[in-house]
């Protein structure tokens, strides 16, 4: 749609923060872009950027409007997948923020599983921080959000919940391996690589330590989860992850997961959800679907694992 097509000029210059750097996006003349813009806020009566000398910032005006491109162009998506789906083509587009954890294995291999039953649908995913991954959401930039333990949010809603709990990463030979249960007290005594606060496993050990005893004196704390498994590996230390991001399929860094059997530590919430007030893509509604599915399975396989 003609119309829409120049909305996005809007929205992508809102986003890059440059009437260049969005012509280069695009694929059009600078000045074409800047045609545009002045056009529509012709049209509604109101400046929509402030010009600055080195790009562009919304005004207010501009920030309501965008807001409304952003709702009008994901209505739109939603329609051509509809259209799609009762012509038969099954194409489509999913985009889909989500936290790196699941990264390893799950998330492609639920790509995949679902792409042998709709091979016309892509993928575009953005592996990011848990604020991040409800951002996009919030922004229209991805349809779906894969995240742990999100806080509170009203425009975010959950389509399914899995409940997840920590383990300790360690090498096979370590000396955790030996013991029938294992504690945060046990981990201490080795070198720790601890997430950061971006990290939802994080917030469930802060939660758990400041009503507890035990000390933890991180000799790395990272957003990385690579990282962090590896110096687990090559410090014959300890990291931490949830349980579905430690499956024997992954296996990076070689590592064996140990369920953590603290008395109150707390598990969280492994939430696949979307903006409140969309309405979803087919392509997207079916992918959350099948997510649940496939989160629901994987959730049921607790025994320790090598990861």
């Amino acid at each position: 749609m003609q119309h829409n097509r120049f909305l996005r000029y809007v929205d992508v210059v809102a986003r890059t923060g440059s009437i260049r750097k969005a012509a280069e996006r695009l694929n059009v003349v600078s000045s074409a872009v800047n045609r545009r813009i002045l056009d529509i806020e012709h049209e509604i009566g109101t400046p929509l950027f402030e010009r600055l000398p080195r790009g562009v910032r919304l005004t207010p005006a501009g920030e309501i409007f965008v807001a409304y491109i952003r709702r009008q162009l994901a209505d739109e998506d939603r329609a051509r997948s509809e259209i799609e789906d009762l012509q038969g083509l099954r194409r489509g587009e999913v985009r889909l923020a989500a936290i790196e954890a699941m990264t390893a294995d799950f998330l492609p291999r639920a790509i995949a599983d679902f792409q042998r039953g709709h091979p016309k649908v892509a993928f575009r995913t953005t592996i990011c921080g848990r604020d991040e991954v409800l951002e996009r959401v919030r922004n229209f930039e991805a349809d779906l959000g894969l995240v742990f333990s999100p806080p509170p949010d009203p425009e975010f809603r959950a389509l399914a919940e899995i409940e997840q709990r920590l383990c300790a990463l360690v090498a096979p030979e370590h000396p955790l391996t030996r013991l029938p249960k294992v504690k945060l007290s046990d981990c201490a005594e080795y070198p720790i690589a601890m997430p950061d606060l971006t990290l939802g496993g994080r917030q469930l050990l802060t939660v758990f330590l400041a009503q507890s005893s035990v000390r933890l004196a991180p000799a790395l704390e990272s957003n990385s989860f690579e990282m962090m498994r590896n110096f687990a590996r090559l410090s014959g230390g300890v990291c931490f992850q949830i349980k579905i991001g430690a499956s024997s399929s992954s296996n990076p860094a070689g590592l064996v997961a140990l369920p953590l059997s603290d008395r109150g530590l707390p598990s969280g919430k492994l939430v696949v959800g979307a903006r409140r007030d969309r309405v979803l893509p087919v392509a997207s509604a079916l992918f959350a679907q099948h997510v649940e599915r496939a989160l629901r399975t994987a959730s049921s396989l607790d025994s320790p694992e090598t990861v």
